[in-house]
């Protein structure tokens, strides 16, 4: 079965304090947009990668990829407005399969995770990354008056979320949404039951300072 990789960067830097986008921020010399691709072909070089960027960075992330001789194969599609859009962008050039969606800038995404999200989305058609919360969780009400959530019951997700190309290009068919944070909620809007499955802590999204030294020190321990 055919397997596609969505890799969504838009991202504007600006939670990272720095006027570079994010997703072009050097990871151990190394842009993590670049690093992100390499986690997908080297978990299977089969996968097709298609990345969607902003249109007026793809210029810049040509020249990036010369600079740092990465000769990985994959498609460039224009971005829209918001994630939801880009990922419909990119879904045009998606055929029959399986595909997944993924953050430009979650570069340690494991090939067991990579791997285990396309073999249970052919079972499953919809399935998404999750880990479990690790701290005391407090939910606020419309007067600023909090109340204790069970953590037990909540999931934080992740990426990749994968699913069955005919179901995700149906669910993408719908007007958008503010609701629509992610393909997940996309597909729920639908009608089509999400299957959670075991994520990492590792898999973390690089936004804020903290994140990248944390991402320096991953890198490092690998």
């Amino acid at each position: 079965m055919k397997k596609y990789a969505i890799i969504v960067a838009g991202g504007t830097g600006k939670r990272m304090g720095e006027s570079l986008p994010k997703q072009f921020l050097k990871l151990g010399g190394t842009p993590i947009l670049i690093h992100t691709l390499q986690a997908f072909e080297a978990a299977d070089p089969e996968i097709e990668l298609i990345l969607t960027l902003p249109q007026e960075e793809i210029q810049f992330w040509d020249e990036l990829n010369i600079w740092h001789q990465n000769y990985l194969e994959h498609k460039v599609v224009a971005g829209g407005e918001t994630r939801f859009h880009s990922v419909k962008n990119a879904l045009e050039h998606v055929g029959e399969g399986l595909v997944a969606v993924h953050d430009g800038v979650r570069p340690f995404v494991s090939a067991k995770i990579i791997n285990q999200s396309f073999e249970q989305a052919k079972v499953n058609k919809a399935v998404v990354t999750a880990v479990f919360m690790k701290d005391s969780v407090r939910q606020l009400d419309e007067k600023g008056n909090s109340k204790n959530i069970d953590r037990n019951s909540l999931r934080m997700i992740q990426t990749p979320q994968t699913f069955d190309v005919d179901l995700l290009k149906s669910a993408y068919n719908a007007d958008y949404k503010s609701s629509f944070t992610d393909d997940a909620s996309v597909v729920e809007a639908y009608g089509y039951n999400i299957t959670l499955i075991d994520g990492e802590y590792q898999n973390i999204k690089i936004t804020t300072p903290e994140d990248l030294i944390i991402a320096e020190a991953l890198l490092k321990a690998k």
